[in-house]
């Protein structure tokens, strides 16, 4: 698409302003972009809505030399992570973990390990497949979790149905919890403050646009502005007022309006914040 008509689709989705805005994406998948051979135009939406950089996150070893090659490709808009997604183990988890040290031995060099952890929603209705799947998870997890504290590198956690097991297993581990984000956080106050309590972070989507998010509001609140990051961990979880549909990086301008008027700050403010705290936690 010509750069003039990028920039109408800007104007006319609401996504353009007059100046960059600096976002930082932390949590986005680009693999389905590219394998759908739309990403240039994704990335061109996602520059014109003021987005500074995007990391996209490694699930599976497919995408893991994928988003090598893109990070490469594109300089000091994309950063990227491996990890090995819990709806991803299975008998050969080994396999693909055995390979994530790695990926840090080559450039360009991911940011963070995962995402990982556990995973009960996605889990199959048959007991004994669950049970296993749960337990392949929960070695992987493992495995991740002691690769990070070796490296001391950051750790990307999805715990969906699993925030008990996930936090037990991180205590266990000897992490850094400074190091631990819980990204997605769609728990409430009391979880948030126990995952505050012990120095690990969550990040927020486009939940936080939704009318029935009070109890994930109020988790951001309670971390407060200083400790606060921005995802859209797109193509899912589309903010207001694009919901139901496809998520990109560019709708992240959404959630981050939403969470200024959370906040009571300016837009400018809460764009800051999001992108110091980000840059600092991985270290960009």
């Amino acid at each position: 698409m010509p750069g003039g008509g990028r920039l109408s689709l800007a104007r006319a989705t609401g996504l353009w302003r007059d100046s960059a805005m600096g976002l930082i994406d932390t949590h986005t998948h680009l693999e389905s972009f590219a394998r759908k051979g739309v990403l240039p135009e994704v990335l061109a939406r996602a520059r014109e809505a003021g987005l500074e950089m995007m990391i996209t996150i490694g699930t599976e070893p497919g995408d893991w030399a994928l988003y090598s090659d893109l990070c490469r490709e594109h300089g000091s808009l994309l950063r990227h992570t491996v990890g090995l997604h819990p709806c991803s183990v299975d008998e050969r988890w080994s396999e693909a973990v055995a390979k994530l040290e790695g990926c840090f031995e080559q450039g360009p060099e991911p940011v963070a390990i995962g995402e990982t952890g556990l995973d009960r929603f996605h889990l199959p209705a048959d007991a004994e497949q669950a049970e296993r799947l749960l337990r392949w998870q929960k070695a992987s997890f493992a495995a991740h979790l002691d690769l990070a504290r070796r490296l001391g590198c950051p750790l990307v956690v999805h715990s969906r149905g699993a925030f008990r097991e996930c936090m037990d297993m991180i205590e266990a581990s000897g992490i850094d919890w400074a190091r631990v984000v819980f990204h997605c956080f769609s728990e409430g106050e009391a979880e948030m403050a126990e995952l505050a309590g012990r120095g690990g972070v969550g990040s927020f989507t486009g939940i936080l646009t939704y009318k029935n998010a009070e109890a994930v509001r109020a988790a951001a609140r309670l971390q407060g502005l200083g400790r606060f990051m921005l995802e859209t961990d797109a193509p899912y979880l589309t903010p207001v007022p694009h919901r139901g549909k496809p998520n990109e990086p560019a709708y992240l301008r959404h959630t981050a309006e939403a969470a200024a008027a959370l906040f009571g700050v300016d837009f400018a403010t809460l764009s800051a914040a999001s992108s110091d705290n980000a840059r600092r936690f991985y270290r960009l």
